[in-house]
């Protein structure tokens, strides 16, 4: 059977892609985010998954304003990343598993989730930047995990609410569970912390917000559903609605976690860069 190890968050903003691209791992600015990442990727290295779920929003790419669907699973056997115009390296294809994809597919929609399922699909840098940060040298790396995408609406009000995130988790660690093949299954859940890019409030950052909920996301993720979208939005900024992608993540790891590693800095291109690793205990 199927068993998930552990979750892993991050932020996916593009001007980690470029920092990447340019090595700038010892960079002042960019160093103490980039210093989050090896003792996960040790991780990683000992326990090896087999697959990664990838819970990321899109950003135009794959999706837009005119279509925007509030789940997303991808069903294909590989997904290309395209030119957003971010001046980041475009990434050769990524390896899914359409055999596990449409078993999750399936399950959910048993669970009575609304799925949209695509056979195609192009990634951007929501789904793009979590993976060089987690597996160094992508498809270089001999321990880089076959990938299937989860998209989330976070930007086409009515987006979600943080309920229905951790509910969607929780029916997608059920699908996963229910695999009859044994292979080990990392979830990631991708995105923000705070961060707001126009408007008024533009570069609206609240650390106090966002390390409670790195905080309360550990042992007690239910407490964080009371939070309501509109509560979210005035907390976190516009775009830090991101964060019910890591209850998503939550949601599939099971009612008990053991804290591994986080990390947290401020600011990275006027966002709130959380990282965590939280394995799962059977």
């Amino acid at each position: 059977m199927a068993k998930i190890i552990g979750g892993l968050s991050t932020s996916h903003i593009p001007a980690v892609g470029n920092a990447v691209a340019k090595e700038l791992f010892e960079d002042p600015y960019w160093k103490p985010f980039f210093d989050g990442f090896p003792a996960i990727r040790g991780w990683l290295d000992e326990h090896k998954p087999d697959v990664a779920i990838n819970i990321y929003n899109d950003h135009g790419l794959g999706f837009f304003l005119d279509c925007m669907p509030t789940f997303a699973i991808g069903a294909a056997h590989e997904y290309v990343n395209e030119d957003e115009g971010w001046g980041i390296p475009v990434m050769p294809p990524y390896e899914g598993d359409a055999k596990l994809s449409w078993h999750i597919i399936e399950s959910m929609v048993e669970d009575e989730f609304d799925i949209t399922s695509c056979q195609e699909l192009a990634v951007d840098h929501g789904f793009t930047v979590p993976t060089q940060l987690f597996w160094p040298g992508l498809q270089k790396n001999p321990n880089f995990p076959r990938i299937i995408p989860i998209s989330a609406n976070t930007v086409q009000h009515p987006i979600p609410t943080l309920k229905r995130a951790l509910a969607f988790g929780r029916a997608l660690r059920r699908a996963i569970l229910s695999y009859p093949e044994d292979i080990k299954v990392v979830v990631l859940g991708t995105g923000g912390l705070s961060h707001q890019l126009d408007g008024e409030r533009a570069g609206h950052i609240n650390k106090e917000f966002d390390l409670m909920c790195m905080d309360k996301i550990v042992d007690d993720p239910d407490e964080l559903t009371k939070i309501s979208r509109h509560e979210l939005v005035r907390q976190a900024g516009a775009q830090g609605t991101e964060f019910l992608m890591w209850m998503m993540m939550r949601g599939a790891l099971g009612d008990k976690v053991k804290l591994v590693h986080k990390n947290y800095h401020i600011p990275i291109s006027n966002t709130g860069a959380g990282t965590m690793l939280m394995e799962c205990i059977e």
